[in-house]
């Protein structure tokens, strides 16, 4: 078998968007919303404009490079082409291990929802096994799957609204405006667009894809930007929705929003379909997470910055398999052990060090590639520093020391490592 084999490119703008989609309307619209606002109370929507504006900073970034460089791995080959093989390395060992505990969270998260009580664990392993098998067969039924679950999940998403509309009680207690220390305060309004940004980092998944998208110079930065703006309104108008009818207090401490919005509107019968949704939602998003996780490990193993072994491409089916099996494996090995509140924290940590590199990359980009001003690529890599700041204690500390062990693992595969582009520039 060639393992330096290209993947087939096999997707439309409409396929990479609906990735994108599938990977930001996952778990995030189900399960963010509640710590979001223990954390802003009714500064909740001020923190949700700021996750988007932070996510729109770093897809532009995104989307000027991948124009130029369309092949697997997104910032860890920017970053590689742009500042150096170890900016690189930074990018790619941060996604790989940040996403990765990320797909544990949405596995558990989704067994939660289904699972009987005491099974959530195996469930969870079920459903990444099932997921693994799906991307295996090949990138165009990643998508096809992925298009099936977005498309439920946003209509059951715009039924819930309209319902609530229809019901005519949008009225809450006077704690609606108000959070149980008063007024919000900065940073809790920060530290909540540090957890709303976990719902809106899946745009990333276009650009790990960028080997397997046609025409990929146009394609690219469309689909990121589609994506992005039709899951930035759907947040919008899930939390003001959440907001207005459950108030900040009974918000922060809902197990399940969603739900509690149609109880209280007088539809609770609903219910089991949200649960219903929030798991296939899951399911979605840990779809295309492992997806673009898979590609990033396939295009640092061939920089030889991953195990060479890891540089494979199936035949048939144009997927990295033995990248996502391993990929697979980790996940599993989380999920029969990890905390979900952790994993996202360290998640959090991880996607936003990998943004802050895309935004460095794209500042150092001549202006014959440049699709924003320069100005914007500051201002994105100011405010993922930012947001890291906002993330748990927990977070950082496993973040730290899990970036310190990439070191001699890079070291280890291939001190020197082959470029993946030649550049005059």
């Amino acid at each position: 078998m060639k393992t330096t084999a290209p993947l087939a490119r096999r997707l439309s703008v409409f396929d990479a968007t609906v990735i994108g989609l599938g990977s930001m309307i996952g778990a995030g619209v189900f399960a963010a919303f509640a710590p979001a606002a223990l954390a802003a109370g009714s500064g909740l929507l001020i923190g949700l404009g700021i996750a988007a504006l932070v996510a729109w900073l770093n897809a532009s970034a995104s989307a000027q490079l991948a124009a130029v460089y369309p092949v697997a791995g997104g910032t860890y080959v920017y970053g590689r082409e742009r500042l150096g093989p170890w900016w690189g390395f930074f990018a790619g060992w941060s996604f790989v291990v940040g996403k990765t505990a990320s797909c544990a969270a949405m596995a558990l998260i989704c067994a939660a929802y289904v699972a009987p009580a005491g099974s959530e664990r195996l469930v969870a392993v079920l459903a990444v096994v099932i997921v693994t098998t799906v991307n295996l067969r090949g990138i165009t039924r990643t998508a096809s799957a992925t298009k099936l679950i977005v498309v439920f999940v946003v209509a059951v998403l715009v039924g819930v609204i309209a319902l609530v509309l229809i019901s005519g009680d949008t009225s809450t207690s006077p704690s609606a405006v108000q959070t149980a220390s008063g007024a919000p305060q900065a940073y809790g309004v920060l530290q909540s667009a540090g957890i709303l940004f976990f719902a809106f980092a899946g745009y990333a998944r276009i650009a790990t894809l960028g080997e397997e998208v046609r025409d990929p110079q146009r394609a690219i930065p469309r689909a990121i930007m589609g994506a992005l703006t039709i899951a930035a309104v759907l947040y919008a108008a899930v939390g003001a929705t959440l907001l207005t009818v459950l108030g900040p207090d009974k918000l922060a401490t809902s197990r399940a929003p969603i739900s509690d919005l149609l109880s209280v509107t007088g539809w609770g019968d609903a219910s089991a379909l949200v649960a219903i949704t929030a798991a296939l939602a899951s399911l979605g998003a840990l779809l295309a997470l492992m997806a673009g996780i898979g590609r990033t490990t396939l295009a640092m193993a061939r920089t030889r910055d991953l195990p060479r072994w890891l540089d494979a491409v199936h035949p048939t089916f144009s997927v990295p398999h033995r990248a996502e099996l391993v990929v697979a494996a980790l996940v599993i090995v989380i999920v029969l052990i990890a905390d979900v509140r952790g994993a996202i924290a360290f998640s959090s940590f991880g996607v936003l060090l990998y943004y802050f590199v895309a935004n460095v990359a794209a500042y150092t980009q001549p202006a014959s590639q440049r699709r924003v001003p320069r100005a914007v690529n500051i201002l994105g890599a100011i405010a993922c520093l930012l947001l890291v700041a906002t993330v748990p204690f927990i977070g950082i500390a496993v973040g730290v020391v899990v970036l310190a062990v990439g070191i001699p693992v890079r070291l280890l595969s291939n001190r020197q490592s082959r470029p993946v582009f030649t550049h005059g520039t």
